[in-house]
């Protein structure tokens, strides 16, 4: 796995579940595995457990922080089963939809769809939502786990401006396809997404509009962690895309759709990881806690005592 490929991470917000989550995603998913465990001490959610763990070539960070968010389907996660690359792709999707259907509940039932052969939506029993699809073998390849947006309730219709907007801000930005809800597709509004995809920093993503009542919103259960290698990336990424001055904290912000991101140095892989002390970990803590925007210089001496 590329540097690149980490570059921008799905953080997962569980009550006190994120190492039991962590080890049940990576017996579900082929070729996963847990890359770190850490505790960090004294947060005001008490003793966290933090987890990095890989699911089928894509990284995740999950942590145990306290009962404050929810998981929804605003963001699930797509999973591409391709026929071109595995001649079980069909069998494989559906052993990965009998392990997530233990204790979940189907959003739209495993079947076939004027889009897909086989297609399932799935909200697994920690509140997770995994859309499980057998792709095009003609169509472009893309990664086989993909964060996915749903734009609903009052960000109806933003699908195609947040996608600018995310392709003006990031480095090695790609658009992708773009397909439109022709017209009677209600309560879908003609002309809004159906289904889009766009790279930032190398990573695809895929976006949607729904017109349906769905009575959620983006939340911080599901934010998205961008790893940068400088203080100007830090500035850059925190200052274009915080529009919620009162989410500032830590490195978290929300942007203007209430997608909730974590603008974070990539040492913080290190100074937070398997191979720091209890001492370290408390210090960098102590010292990011009173921190809107990240300091890496400051973070550094904390970590070097």
């Amino acid at each position: 796995m590329t540097a690149d490929t980490n570059k921008i991470v799905p953080h997962l917000w569980f009550d006190k579940e994120a190492k039991e989550a962590a080890a049940f995603y990576t017996s579900v998913f082929p070729d996963s595995q847990i890359i770190s465990e850490s505790v960090i001490p004294d947060t005001p959610s008490g003793d966290c457990d933090l987890v990095s763990f890989d699911l089928w070539g894509q990284r995740f960070m999950a942590i145990s922080a306290g009962p404050y968010f929810s998981f929804n389907p605003s963001i699930s996660f797509m999973v591409n089963f391709d026929p071109a690359r595995d001649k079980n792709a069909a069998e494989q999707l559906e052993a990965v939809w009998e392990k997530l259907s233990d204790g979940g509940v189907p959003l739209m039932p495993l079947d076939s769809y004027p889009f897909s052969k086989k297609y399932g939506w799935i909200q697994d029993k920690y509140g997770l939502s995994w859309q499980l699809i057998l792709t095009n073998p003609e169509g472009e390849e893309r990664p086989l786990i993909l964060p996915s947006m749903m734009f609903t309730g009052e960000n109806g219709g933003r699908a195609e401006e947040a996608v600018q907007f995310y392709l003006s801000i990031f480095n090695d930005s790609k658009k992708g396809n773009m397909a439109y809800y022709p017209a009677g597709m209600e309560p879908n509004k003609e002309g809004t997404v159906m289904f889009s995809d766009f790279a930032l920093e190398n990573v695809w993503i895929t976006a949607m509009d729904s017109g349906l009542e769905h009575g959620f919103q983006f939340n911080e259960a599901v934010s998205l962690l961008v790893n940068c290698d400088t203080q100007e990336e830090i500035d850059h990424y925190f200052e274009q895309l915080s529009a919620v001055p009162e989410a500032e904290q830590c490195g978290w912000l929300k942007d203007k759709f209430g997608v909730s991101w974590q603008i974070s140095p990539s040492e913080m892989d290190e100074m937070m990881g398997k191979n720091a002390t209890k001492e370290q970990i408390a210090r960098v803590n102590q010292a990011m806690m009173p921190m809107k925007k990240l300091d890496i210089e400051t973070l550094r001496k904390a970590y070097r005592g």
